[in-house]
């Protein structure tokens, strides 16, 4: 048996993928505490290092990393389905950028040990997948959890219905190395890798009519549109979540308050003939909506059971196939709807989203609260997790509780200054910068806001009334 060896770190930090990433980069720069950070991948990042070979963010580049290093060069896309809009990193830009964020910014502070390819075992002990050694770890202050999201890709975790082994069922990971079958595709998921493997699909000039998409459910996406940084798109981003709030006090029913969404551009659908059940924080633009309402053949019979030689068997009846189809898994839960758990619980942080589907902002101000308040009552009363939403009815949830988290926050002077400075903050990006902005848009930030603040009480008693009756 290996010797085991010992070291000693104020933090020790279990999982080096964005959340752990954003987490460690605020106490390396925020404190002088020391850091420890073990993740099984052989580079930082997590599940971005087995992600499929085009995948992009669905949020702008700005939104997401760590807040001291910028990712992506603040550009705009000049083609293609984001055209117009905020850059969105690629895969290979991310993983680069957090090992840059390791290697230039938390290691070369002195105060930050690394130990990739490492198996957490519990207890402050990790063994090395190459070698088998282990590690005991002194923690002087808290042991930090940041997988508990439990983030999951197609490529690390095989479908789970039963697949015939004469026919092709690949993750979408293994499009871009996989012949183009005769018979054409079969892509099988809703969520954002579903959407994702349609679009590289029609992108590379496969017909509509040679894809057939299994989904499960109808889901409600998020406009990109509102999702933006430049202050040029204050009344898309502010003015959307004023109009979003506006909805909420308005409706009388989930259905109605959909509805509203929907004419005031908040949320878009598939189809006006299905309306959506799924709510899972997937982000399009209209022409990525309109290029994927091409394709016309859209199983809607539940899940499927198996893809068999000759047919696949899903909950609501059967569909043909055949060993000349290629079946494109994109099943894998993503960010999976855990059950809410105190984020600060003795010596233990277990790293939650805070906002709703903003998990990156929410592990950075999860630092900033550890350093900056002393007991967990106090940081838990201004870190009330917001689950990953599952359903339509989940929007209300995370919007509600996220409300709440704002309204908390409003009342603490300190940390309003530290989220007007943080580059991960969506509210930071829309202070004017300059004499020429403040004449252009400070009156309509101003209104923005003040109408936002009469919304906010109103709003949150609304979302209790709207839950309870969806409930």
């Amino acid at each position: 048996m290996n010797p085991v060896s010992s070291i000693t770190t104020d933090y020790l930090v279990v999982g080096s993928g964005a959340m752990g990433m954003a987490f460690a980069d605020v106490l390396v720069n925020e404190t002088g505490a020391t850091v420890t950070l073990v993740d099984k991948h052989d580079r930082p990042g997590g599940h971005w290092n087995d992600a499929y070979p085009y995948v992009r963010l669905h949020q702008p580049s700005a939104f997401y990393g760590v807040n001291s290093r910028r990712l992506g060069n603040n550009a705009k896309d000049k083609r293609g389905g984001n055209k117009g809009l905020f850059e969105l990193a690629s895969g290979t830009e991310v993983c680069t950028y957090f090992d840059q964020v390791m290697q230039r910014g938390l290691l070369a502070s002195g105060r930050v040990q690394y130990f990739p390819m490492s198996e957490y075992l519990g207890e402050n002990c990790f063994r090395s997948l190459v070698t088998g050694a282990r590690t005991q770890v002194e923690v002087a202050h808290k042991t930090v959890n940041a997988t508990y999201m439990n983030v999951q890709v197609p490529s690390v975790r095989g479908p789970l219905y039963n697949v015939d082994p004469a026919v092709s069922c690949v993750p979408l990971n293994e499009l871009p190395r996989t012949p183009a079958p005769s018979d054409g595709y079969v892509v099988i998921g809703a969520g954002k890798t579903g959407i994702d493997a349609c679009l590289w699909l029609l992108r590379h000039g496969v017909a509509p009519g040679r894809i057939r998409w299994v989904m499960p459910r109808d889901s409600w996406y998020l406009n990109r549109k509102h999702i933006q940084p430049g202050i040029e798109f204050i009344e898309h981003t502010l003015g959307g979540q004023v109009a979003n709030m506006e909805a909420v006090v308005k409706a009388s029913s989930l259905t109605q308050l959909f509805d509203l969404l929907i004419e005031t551009g908040q949320l878009l659908r598939l189809s006006a003939d299905h309306r959506p059940t799924m709510y899972r924080c997937a982000t399009v633009t209209e022409p990525e909506l309109e290029e994927l309402r091409k394709i016309d053949q859209v199983i809607r019979m539940g899940r499927v059971k198996s893809v068999g030689a000759t047919q696949i068997e899903l909950e609501g009846g059967t569909i043909p196939t055949n060993h000349n189809t290629l079946h494109v898994d994109c099943s894998a839960d993503g960010l999976a709807n855990r059950p809410a758990v105190p984020v600060f619980n003795g010596n233990t942080i277990t790293l939650q989203s805070i906002r709703t589907c903003q998990q990156v902002f929410s592990a950075a101000m999860l630092a900033h609260i550890e350093h900056s308040y002393d007991s967990d009552e106090q940081k838990n009363a201004l870190a009330a997790p917001v689950p990953h939403p599952n359903t339509d009815v989940d929007w209300l949830r995370t919007t509600l509780i996220s409300t709440l988290n704002g309204l908390s926050w409003a009342q603490q002077p300190k940390l309003q200054t530290w989220l007007g400075q943080s580059r991960l903050n969506f509210g930071s990006h829309f202070a004017p910068k300059n004499a020429k902005e403040q004449k252009n848009s400070g009156a309509l930030v101003q209104q923005l806001a003040k109408r936002s603040g009469e919304l906010t009480l109103p709003g949150i008693t609304k979302l209790e009334g709207l839950l309870a009756l969806a409930e």
